[in-house]
């Protein structure tokens, strides 16, 4: 089958059917590991019971247990031997059950694997991929329902991919399996169960693209996995009311399109950057910050964040609903900003 590259996003001519996110991962994994046989994958319950949330269900039975590992429960253990078999020549997809558990595994994944190639040079790359389902939004407490992306993209070495749609993840996933550095894989839980559209041919989606949602003039929303959904969500319902919002699917944070985000910037005037993560020292910290440097004189208003309160995360569902960043914080601070 003809493989395509596409930058900017799928093209919507492309004959196309309606598939689930975790069903447009499992289709990435499959075609990648039939490409290339250095690709395996490992992490716990990935075989037998398919993966904690689905996505692996099936591939055991196509590629038997060589290649589709079920893992003691120790991360550390997990991605340290992921790291050792990719600077061997391997291909490894290690999932971590729940983003929260990759602080089990920060010693091998921040000192060994962000670093050797750096300090080994053509002698050694990790061609690594963590898939990491992240976020909040099914009650289950402060440990299982972190957004911790922002600590990586402080950490040289290491690649930050959030996609938000499933086509996007599909073609997002086959560009991190091939990279040749360490890659965080981002998969918001409440977006497994999306469906939609996804091109029929096989294609990839560079890393560092960033993607013009819809087009506006009055106020950029920038967001990225869960938040672009809800951001497109706020910028139909500021249509409504008369504001014209441009909406900007960063779908990775590092490398980070910053290009994109400033342009749009430029031609509305002002910003709001939305992220699940919290607000302290988030991902909106540093955007902002970039956008301040590069266009401050093309601001009209404050750049506003709407991002998680600094707390831990509610269990009971009404206290996480509350929390939660979402469309209507959105649809608040663009009508703020379009009145200063």
């Amino acid at each position: 089958m003809k493989e395509t590259t596409v930058p900017e996003g799928v093209a919507a001519t492309s004959p196309a059917r309606e598939m689930y996110f975790t069903e447009a991962l499992r289709e990435a994994l499959a075609e990648e590991m039939r490409r290339d046989p250095n690709v395996f994958l490992m992490g716990e319950d990935m075989g037998v019971y398919g993966g904690c949330f689905g996505v692996t269900r099936g591939l055991l039975e196509e590629f038997g247990p060589d290649r589709v590992r079920d893992t003691p429960i120790s991360e550390a253990s997990i991605v340290g031997l992921a790291v050792g078999a990719a600077i061997l020549g391997a291909r490894p997809v290690v999932e971590v059950m729940f983003m929260d558990f990759v602080t089990l595994a920060m010693d091998q994944l921040v000192n060994h694997a962000a670093k050797f190639h750096y300090m080994y040079g053509e002698q050694a790359r990790v061609p690594l991929v963590l898939r990491c389902p992240a976020g909040a939004g099914r009650a289950y407490g402060a440990t299982h329902s972190q957004s911790l992306e922002a600590w990586f993209m402080h950490v040289p070495g290491l690649k930050v991919v959030a996609p938000s749609t499933a086509a996007d993840a599909k073609g997002l996933l086959k560009s991190a399996i091939r990279d040749d550095n360490p890659v965080i894989f981002l998969e918001n839980k409440l977006l497994y169960q999306s469906r939609e559209p996804v091109p029929e041919h096989n294609y990839l989606i560079p890393l560092g693209h960033a993607r013009c949602v819809r087009e506006g003039t009055d106020v950029t929303i920038v967001a990225y996995s869960r938040m672009a959904r809800e951001a497109e969500k706020a910028a139909a319902a500021l249509a409504e009311e008369g504001i014209s919002a441009e909406v900007i699917d960063l779908r990775t944070l590092v490398p980070l399109d910053i290009v994109t985000v400033v342009n749009s910037v430029v031609k509305t005037g002002r910003v709001i950057l939305a992220e699940e993560g919290t607000l302290t020292g988030g991902v909106g910290a540093e955007l902002g910050m970039r956008i301040f440097e590069s266009a401050w004189d093309s601001l009209d208003a404050p750049i506003r964040r709407v991002a998680m309160p600094d707390i831990p995360i509610p269990f009971a569902p009404e206290l996480e609903a509350a929390v939660l960043p979402s469309a209507v914080d959105i649809v608040l601070a663009a009508r703020e900003l379009v009145d200063i």
